[in-house]
């Protein structure tokens, strides 16, 4: 049985958010005034973003469906709604899925070396070639991972060829919603070369490399047809060439905490809900600059009117099957399922232990599953258990999905009838509320 003095859970409730209000009440104008007022700034309207719209805002109402949770001790319970589960747009579903990739690289991924955080930037010149050709993000990705290669294999000196290991994440926002196509990456601070030796790298030089990547981005966009011989001339005569790559950020082998939160940060969401101000008298939005390390959060963005604010949140929904998230080197899954299957062969007496988990320790079962239950990731993601029973402090779990709207409708109006709130937890009795504290989600 759980302690009295554990953190408790306090449901979301999405239709309080400013987001989901400013969606509810706006969407429709903003898809009827997109050709004439936005498509030149923000790209075509997608079919894709109806459905991604109406995802977000059936998400986490009661009414379209929930999970009865139980205390198998007092037999206290309460709902909770299913989510969307969408991405870019809904910032509870976001947190999610980054807290489960965090918890998946640092598992099953990432290997016992020094990792960097390299970020890839692109001129605003280019920038617009992404937004009306989305699959180039893809591209853009791989140049990121090729220069890395090729970056990593100059600095390590080594007799043979190093195959670093990358995961890159494509972001499409500025810190004002703006169209900013880069992309975050985890790399290893070296590579392996064939024998499944490691090589250290400790330091590359993101002048060099980012003028390797604006190579490699001059490629594949003169392939494409997009950039004609006269428009790189141009950007290659500029001082500064709006070309840049950051590798200032390092995590060492041991610290794996500092890789899970930097993991993490490599999937956040467009949209902060702590930085949204909304004044709905005067109809206007602020924007807050995001803070960086400790340094003061940068200006906020000038007010911009409520149809204005959620185009540029659309525009960020990515595309239905395209990768956000991309593996490559040593972290592929082509090297990964080879290196599973050297593990397995070395536990039944065949082959050695592959290199890159010799002193690694596999994710348990119980871990692998974990990461994908509600519960687990509510933990990881505000540090609450919404598992703890606040009346007893026993054991809930979930005993039923509803999903038949008549089922539904008759435990709503069951629960309104006696004036329960079917999202919060049981009441604790008295002589447990003492040392209990509040979570939010």
């Amino acid at each position: 049985m759980a302690t009295a003095d554990c953190t408790l859970y306090r449901p979301r409730r999405p239709g309080a958010t400013p987001l989901y209000r400013l969606v509810r009440a706006h969407v429709a104008d903003v898809h009827d005034e997109w050709e004439e007022r936005f498509e030149g700034r923000y790209g075509f309207w997608r079919g894709s973003t109806d459905k991604a719209v109406g995802a977000y805002l059936d998400c986490g109402i009661l009414e379209n469906g929930f999970a009865r949770v139980r205390c198998g001790a007092c037999r206290a319970e309460f709902l909770v709604a299913f989510s969307c589960k969408g991405r870019g747009l809904c910032p509870s579903c976001a947190a999610k899925r980054a807290a489960a990739l965090a918890t998946f690289l640092r598992e099953d991924v990432l290997a016992d070396v020094g990792h960097a955080q390299w970020v890839f930037s692109v001129p605003k010149m280019l920038r617009l070639y992404f937004l009306y050709h989305r699959a180039l993000l893809g591209r853009l990705c791989r140049a990121a991972y090729r220069t890395a290669q090729e970056m990593i294999g100059a600095a390590s000196f080594a007799a043979d060829v190093v195959t670093p290991g990358m995961i890159a994440v494509v972001q499409t926002f500025g810190d004002h919603l703006n169209w900013q196509p880069h992309v975050h990456a985890l790399v290893t601070r070296g590579g392996w070369d064939r024998e499944g030796q490691w090589t250290p790298v400790p330091f590359v030089d993101g002048e060099a490399a980012a003028l390797v990547f604006r190579h490699k981005v001059f490629s594949f966009l003169q392939a494409e047809g997009l950039l004609s011989e006269e428009r790189t001339r141009l950007l290659l005569s500029w001082r500064h060439s709006g070309f840049s790559v950051h590798t200032s950020v390092t995590v060492p082998p041991d610290d794996r905490d500092g890789l899970e939160r930097l993991a993490h940060y490599l999937l956040r969401a467009p949209v902060s809900l702590e930085r949204l101000h909304v004044d709905e008298d005067a109809q206007a939005i602020a924007y807050a600059g995001r803070r960086r390390g400790g340094h003061e959060a940068q200006p906020a963005s000038a007010p911009l009117d409520p149809h204005d604010f959620l185009a540029r949140v659309l525009m960020h929904i990515p595309d239905p099957r395209r990768h956000v998230i991309r593996y490559y080197g040593a972290y592929s899954s082509v090297v990964r399922g080879r290196r599973a299957r050297q593990t397995v062969a070395a536990a039944g007496g065949g082959a050695a232990p592959a290199p890159l988990s010799a002193e690694h320790e596999p994710a348990s079962l119980e871990w692998k599953a974990a990461r994908r239950r509600w519960a687990q990731l509510i933990r990881r993601i505000y540090e609450v258990d919404p598992l703890v029973c606040p009346r007893c402090g026993g054991q809930m779990r979930t005993i039923a999905f509803i999903t038949e709207p008549r089922v539904i409708g008759k435990i709503l109006r069951h629960l309104a009838e006696k004036g329960v709130d079917a999202r919060s937890p049981p009441v604790a009795a008295r002589r447990h509320r003492r040392g209990v504290t509040a979570g939010t989600r």
